[in-house]
């Protein structure tokens, strides 16, 4: 059993995460054309080339994760090594030097791409610890449930404390409200990162004689089934979750014309999300993980497409249909994680490879390239309904704000509970496996 110490260390990796990766969904896009003054085509763009980049070094990373061997482990040690520079350049990425014309897109694009790969360097790592905590199938469902639960908090002092510290630390200039408020959310997410490198143990080790080369690593991954089921899964689920986080900001401001709202909006969304991680446990003990899952998606689907009927002025509506979205949305998160751990059991039966970090990485390779293509949509969809920065929207771009932020996310979810009726991996059917292994 692993204890609740170490969970809770583990999940303050995700508070330390979240706390840039929640800062980028909400904030990013709008830093960008409100503050920085790029167009929104432009960012979205920037968003897509970036990311999809950033998505590329993901296997690349999982690999040399795969290949360390320290007396701390494999994935361990990065929490330590890359803590401090993750920190420094989510500094230079909210920093607005003194620049004009294509010397800001410049600025932008090369410190966001550093702070992407910097994310990647550190963050696969820290996903496929998770892997190797615990062989126990229904435990692995804990740990990302107290991962999430903590990663939600991270959100939660983004979307609580961001606006109110920019304002706080800016005094009416945004661009050096920007930069003290990230100062201050990367030192607190350098402190997390330390404390899980101290607080977590690494329990299952790959097989001594393993071949663990990329090209035959990546050969058996593309073997595993039920992993390519869970990148697609990933893919759609991000694209739709990114877009509509990101039009978030813009649907409280634009649409329901309560800008004063746009805290108390991000704000009780994470919560619910928090709320939602928390009873994934509790679910996955009485129901199957998959119909589980499959489930909540649908729910999530059904809140987001309804949401596209709520009028401008129907607040309460509209709190209470973001604040279920994220709780069901979010429920399902931590069962999704679990299965990316139970697809390592399964690849290592298949194929004979344990490849932990390759595992980790492919999967957040699809995660990173929905992040990319819900953001860069984000952009794509403002730009196309004529959106103006810090001005008075058409009623054009007003119902494009809000067709984006509901019908579209939408569809995401309905694919996705489409893809997962084709995953297999019971908790019985893990169990077996791992009896067979000889890893229980």
């Amino acid at each position: 059993m692993v204890s609740i110490r170490e969970k809770i260390a583990y999940g303050l990796g995700d508070t330390a995460s979240n706390i840039i990766f929640q800062t980028v969904m909400m904030f990013l896009m709008l830093y960008y054309t409100d503050v920085v003054g790029l167009s929104p085509a432009v960012v979205g763009s920037m968003f897509l080339a970036v990311r999809v980049f950033d998505a590329i070094t993901d296997p690349i990373m999982g690999n040399i994760a795969d290949k360390t061997h320290t007396r701390w482990g494999h994935f361990r040690p990065y929490l330590l090594w890359l803590s401090l520079p993750f920190a420094l350049i989510s500094i230079l990425a909210f920093t607005t030097p003194d620049l004009t014309g294509d010397d800001k897109i410049i600025y932008a694009f090369s410190t966001y791409s550093l702070l992407m790969v910097a994310y990647t360097a550190i963050n696969i790592p820290y996903c496929a610890l998770g892997g190797v905590i615990t062989t126990d199938a229904k435990e692995r469902v804990t740990v990302q449930s107290y991962r999430f639960v903590f990663g939600m908090l991270g959100g939660v002092i983004v979307a609580a404390c961001t606006m109110p510290m920019v304002e706080y630390f800016g005094q009416g200039d945004a661009a050096k409200g920007y930069q003290y408020t990230m100062t201050t959310m990367s030192l607190l997410g350098l402190v997390m990162f330390l404390l899980c490198f101290i607080g977590t143990k690494e329990r299952i080790t790959q097989p001594t004689e393993q071949n663990i080369s990329f090209i035959h690593s990546a050969k058996s991954l593309w073997q595993n089934d039920q992993w390519r089921i869970l990148c697609l899964a990933a893919l759609f689920l991000l694209t739709g979750q990114v877009l509509r986080f990101t039009l978030a900001v813009y649907y409280v401001k634009y649409y329901l014309a309560r800008e004063d709202l746009i805290t108390s909006f991000m704000t009780l969304g994470v919560i619910a999300s928090m709320i939602g991680c928390a009873l994934a446990q509790p679910l996955a003990q009485r129901v199957c993980k998959i119909k589980a899952y499959i489930g909540l998606q649908l729910i999530a689907a059904t809140i987001c497409a309804a949401s596209f009927f709520i009028k401008s002025d129907q607040l309460f509506l509209a709190f209470a249909a973001f604040i279920a979205w994220k709780f069901f949305l979010d429920m399902a998160t931590p069962l999704l994680w679990a299965k990316m751990a139970d697809t390592i059991d399964y690849g290592h039966d298949k194929t004979g490879s344990r490849i932990t970090g390759l595992v980790y990485s492919g999967v957040i390779f699809f995660i990173k390239m929905g992040v990319a293509l819900g953001g860069a949509m984000a952009g794509w969809m403002l730009a196309f309904y004529d959106y103006q920065a810090d001005a008075q929207q058409t009623e054009m771009t007003q119902q494009g704000i809000l067709l984006s932020f509901t019908l579209l996310p939408a569809i995401g979810s309905f694919a996705v509970a489409a893809i997962m009726s084709k995953y297999t991996l019971t908790t019985q059917k893990v169990e077996k496996i791992q009896s067979k292994l000889g890893v229980l």
